[in-house]
């Protein structure tokens, strides 16, 4: 009996255990916290769901991506956000889980697109849409949206007219349209269409900002912008109308986030050089063409006014004159700021930048943009009313010589005296020479001032209708001037203030835009029926002066215009443009997987007469995702699958304004006391839009559950009743009157681009991007074209970017000089008949190779950039061998002897009108042409995220970033993508810290 309760005493006490065990260890279980953080492997996620895999429990990340989670040490974490990859990590009896999410190529249903009246999906669009995103732009040391945007979509070409910060771009999207009209695409900033059509004068800025062109996008900081979307094809663009007939590019700012609010601080530092310089001949090499030169005219006594050869000018000395004037180091200082935050109910971000660069020429020339920009998002407790408010303003100085000097650092003769003479003042060297120091006293200064708002007020009065209403103002001004003291002239001229001279401009454009909408969307059947309709009104305004002063007191008043004994008005001008649009959008998805898309616009412009204001534009886009057919689910290497296709039409009204009226301009001189007036433009009634018709078909794909995703889209545009100058005789007073020609331009070319996710784990990422576009365009039908003041330019069936240039045979043996192909056989070569040979300048294809790779918290994104094409080489717009100036030292294969005709022609110093006259048929022909095909190493960017103590809500990123930092080619003429005479693009090195607090 005993042995017996002893027994049950021992099994209650061991059952008791094992109960209490097992609460133990449940209890323990149970109490784990696991925290973290989860980012994208540079910034916070915030708003990511971290669940506890087959369970209802999870939590959501805050504004810094931390979360913190109870949990068994044998749960697992389901992670998941829009537009990533969801991850499943077991816990495996870990307290702390930090988790990089990569972005999810098949999501293609989740990331929204601004396609600009709606938003749709990479699976929904019927339109090609590219975009860009502030992660791809902030891997760039780039000063603006446009420089961020080379290279990187396919279809669109982006070429800066200088390396100068501040300077302008030549954009197209899909090639030329017009052959005078606009070729420019519509940008869209936060809603409000934005003119950036300069508002300087060529004549102040003309020498060293090609054509005057300043880019108004540059007073708009980079790491303020959220996405940039690029709108290519008719079913994108028609809903734009007139205004989308060059493509569409779309800007959309930062906007606030959920969560505390934050601060960031971001600071880089930086160093820009010129990457590519043209080989020149030394002083020996110089000395010995010159010699030559003269030899081969039978002058053995040089000229008084040859100093570099006849004993005047040091013959020993050499100075590397591109290494003076364009070879120095240019430094980039940039300061960031930006405070974010916000609840369910409201949403803000505010942020600024000041940055500062200086050039490579000498002195301290320097461009100088401060911005601020904010956003302030609103919504109702339930929902229905939404307010969206959003402010930028910018302001940037340029200071600069009135021209660039990359001509002078080309031409100057090796041996050319010394800049300073021992004194330290400026060397005139007995009045022989120009001291070109003494011309960086002409200076030029601008200052630009842009005032971008926008409000968007929307109210949904129930579930499928939303009224909404965009309101935008824009106002921009520029101030510039260009002093050219006497002091930039030499001494010996005896020259005083009352010989300075000074220009001045002054330019201001505003414009207000009201946009009221009306979207609807419906189920119907078993699809969605979604309708927008709303219209558009928009005016503009300008005004423009500009004075020349002349006379000054001295020089120091030389930008008081008051203080100028002379002044003049060059230019006053006052302009209004009124636009008045209906558009309106059909969409409907059947089932996930057809749909079609319908739009149309009808424009009205006050740039025609009344009875051509109006017009109407439209286009039909469909979509079939056949991944979603039954006879394509059971392919499992099929992830997604798509066709799309397009058609429409759209115009073009960029010609400016009141180009239809009769025109009468003020005379500059007076007669009898009285200002004249002259007429300038002849009436025409029937001037009316500019039509470009766009189809499209494209296939996109994805494979092996969205490791490997492509695109590959063909398309074609055609544009005629082009806006021309028809030419008139000259009996009628003027050269030619604004009208529309049967003339038709020919857009087509294959676009194609392919991504792939190569090697994923939880510490490394590799992918990869390759983008190709192959794109042709001609000229198919243009009437009188023989006839006409473009004959010289244009040939049928050929590109519009062409140049019509005789054919180089060679040397004359004999002779020593150039010759080229007779065509016509007359014996003579004559500009009209043998200028017969076209040559294409436009790019035959062109694209871009990327990586981004990621380990842990190093991340390294790599860009290469291709184009291949022809261009002007060394050869363009120089004198002949053997004038008073350096040359590339391919001038060294030149004719010596018949027996040694080389390429060149005998060097001459200019007394041989013969050999003058063939050097400029030569600079004329097809031996400018060369392979200007090239590869560039366009962007590189490594990144370090410090490890910091894992409770603290800092972080700190460091970068090293640089810019066209290494070109592979087999152009000589310097730098292959840039045109010839003015500072090519910079290269440029950049360290930079950001700060999250």
């Amino acid at each position: 009996m005993t042995k017996n309760h002893n027994l049950c005493r021992r099994r209650r006490i061991y059952a008791g255990c094992l109960f209490f065990l097992s609460i133990s260890l449940t209890l323990s279980a149970q109490d784990l916290l696991v925290s973290g953080q989860i980012t994208n492997g540079q910034l916070p996620i915030s708003g990511a769901n971290v669940i506890i895999k087959n369970t209802n429990t999870g939590v959501v990340s805050d504004f810094d991506g931390r979360y913190t989670i109870t949990a068994r040490p044998t749960d697992s974490l389901q992670i998941s956000y829009l537009g990533y990859t969801t991850l499943i990590i077991p816990i495996h009896n870990r307290s702390t889980i930090n988790i990089i999410l990569q972005e999810d190529a098949t999501a293609l249903g989740e990331v929204r697109i601004n396609a600009g009246y709606y938003t749709t999906t990479d699976r929904e669009k019927t339109g090609s849409i590219a975009r860009i995103t502030a992660k791809e732009i902030e891997g760039q040391p780039v000063n603006n949206a446009l420089e961020a945007l080379q290279g990187r979509v396919p279809g669109l070409e982006v070429t800066q007219t200088t390396g100068l910060a501040g300077g302008g771009y030549t954009v197209r999207i899909r090639g030329q349209n017009s052959i005078a009209a606009g070729n420019e695409p519509l940008y869209v900033i936060d809603g409000v269409p934005y003119d950036i059509n300069s508002l300087s004068n060529p004549s102040l800025a003309g020498l060293v900002l090609p054509g005057g062109i300043i880019n108004p996008l540059n007073t708009i900081d980079p790491s303020a912008i959220q996405s940039i979307e690029v709108l290519k094809d008719a079913d994108a663009t028609a809903i734009y109308g007139s205004r989308g007939a060059n493509g569409v590019v779309l800007i959309t700012t930062k906007k606030g986030e959920i969560g505390k609010t934050t601060m960031s601080f971001d600071v880089s530092t930086g160093i820009n050089s010129v990457d590519t310089m043209t080989t020149l001949l030394n002083t020996e090499q110089y000395l010995a063409m010159r010699k030559e030169a003269f030899a081969n005219e039978g002058i053995t006594v040089y000229p008084a006014y040859a100093y570099d050869i006849n004993g005047t000018w040091d013959q020993n000395r050499y100075t590397n004159w591109q290494d003076k004037f364009i070879g120095n180091t240019g430094l980039n200082n940039t300061f960031k700021s930006l405070i974010s935050g916000g609840n369910e109910m409201t949403r803000f971000v505010v942020g600024g930048s000041f940055m500062k660069e200086t050039t490579v020429f000498p002195k301290d020339f320097n461009y100088r943009k401060t911005t601020f920009f904010s956003n302030l998002g609103h919504q109702s407790p339930n929902k229905k009313f939404k307010l969206q408010l959003t402010t930028s303003y910018g302001q940037d100085k340029n200071y600069l010589p009135t021209s660039d000097l990359i001509r002078v650092a080309k031409f100057l003769p090796p041996n050319a005296p010394q800049i300073y003479n021992d004194e330290g003042n400026l060397n005139w060297e007995n009045s022989t020479w120009n001291n070109p120091y003494a011309a960086l006293e002409s200076t030029y200064k601008n200052k630009t001032g842009n005032l971008l708002a926008n409000s968007v007020i929307s109210y949904r009065f129930f579930e499928g209708l939303e009224f909404k209403t965009n309101l935008g103002y824009s106002h921009s001004n520029l101030v510039e001037k260009q002093a050219n003291p006497h002091t930039m002239y030499n001494p010996a001229y005896g020259l005083t203030s009352t010989s300075s001279n000074a220009l001045k401009n002054e330019g201001k454009r505003s414009s207000w835009i009201i946009e009221p909408q009306l979207d609807t969307s419906h189920n119907l059947g078993k699809g969605k029926l979604t309708f927008t309709m709303g219209t558009t009104f928009q005016e503009q305004n300008m005004e423009q002066l500009g004075l020349y002063a002349s006379g000054f007191i001295n020089n120091q008043q030389i930008n008081n215009f008051s203080s100028a004994q002379n002044l003049k008005i060059l230019n006053e001008a006052n302009s209004q443009y009124r636009y008045l649009a209906l558009y309106s959008r059909l969409n409907y998805n059947w089932q996930q997987k057809y749909i079609i898309n319908l739009t149309g616009r009808r424009d009205g412009s006050s740039r025609f007469g009344e009875g051509n204001r109006f017009a109407n534009f439209g286009a039909v886009g469909s979509a079939w995702i056949f991944s979603e057919e039954n006879f394509s689910k059971h392919l499992k290497w099929l992830s997604f699958g798509k066709f799309r296709a397009s058609y429409g039409t759209t115009g073009n009204d960029q010609i400016g304004d009141y180009q239809y009226l009769s025109n009468y301009n003020v005379s500059n001189s007076n007669y009898d006391g009285l200002i004249g007036l002259y007429p300038s433009r002849l009436y025409n009634p029937h001037f009316k839009w500019e039509k470009n018709k766009k189809i499209e078909a494209a296939i996109e794909a994805q494979l092996l559950d969205g490791r490997i995703s492509f695109e590959v889209a063909y398309y074609h545009n055609r544009s005629d009743n082009q806006l021309i100058d028809i030419p008139m005789p000259g009996t009628t007073g003027f050269s030619g009157i604004k009208s529309n020609l049967n003339a038709i331009v020919d857009n087509k070319g294959w676009e194609m681009g392919i991504q792939s996710r190569n090697y994923e784990t939880d510490f490394f990422h590799w992918n990869s991007s390759f983008q190709l576009t192959i794109p042709k365009t001609q000229l198919v039908s243009f009437e009188g074209l023989e006839n006409s003041t473009y004959s010289s330019q244009l040939v049928l069936g050929r590109p519009l970017s062409i140049y019509k240039l005789y054919q180089y045979s060679g040397i004359n043996p004999g002779t020593g000089l150039y010759e080229f192909v007779d065509y016509n056989g007359d014996g003579e070569i004559t500009a009209k008949e043998d200028r017969q040979l076209i040559a294409d300048v436009s790019p035959k294809l062109y694209g871009n190779l990327s990586n981004s790779i990621r380990y842990k918290n190093w991340n390294l994104d790599i860009l290469f950039q291709f184009v291949r094409k022809n261009g002007l080489n060394e050869f363009y717009n120089t004198e002949p061998p053997g004038f008073m100036q350096n040359q590339p030292v391919g001038v060294l294969d030149h004719w010596q002897n018949t027996s040694n005709p080389g390429y060149l022609q005998a060097y001459t110093s200019g007394r041989n009108f013969n050999a003058y006259y063939a050097h400029i048929k030569f600079t004329q022909s097809d031996a400018i042409i060369s392979d200007a095909s090239f590869i560039r190493l366009k962007t590189l960017s490594l990144s370090y995220k410090l490890p910091l103590k894992k409770e603290s809500a800092t972080s700190c990123t460091l970068f090293l970033q640089g810019q066209n930092l290494w070109t592979l080619t087999s152009f000589k003429g310097g730098d292959p993508e840039q045109i010839s005479g003015f500072l090519p693009s910079l290269k440029r090195y950049s360290l930079r810290v950001k700060i999250e607090l």
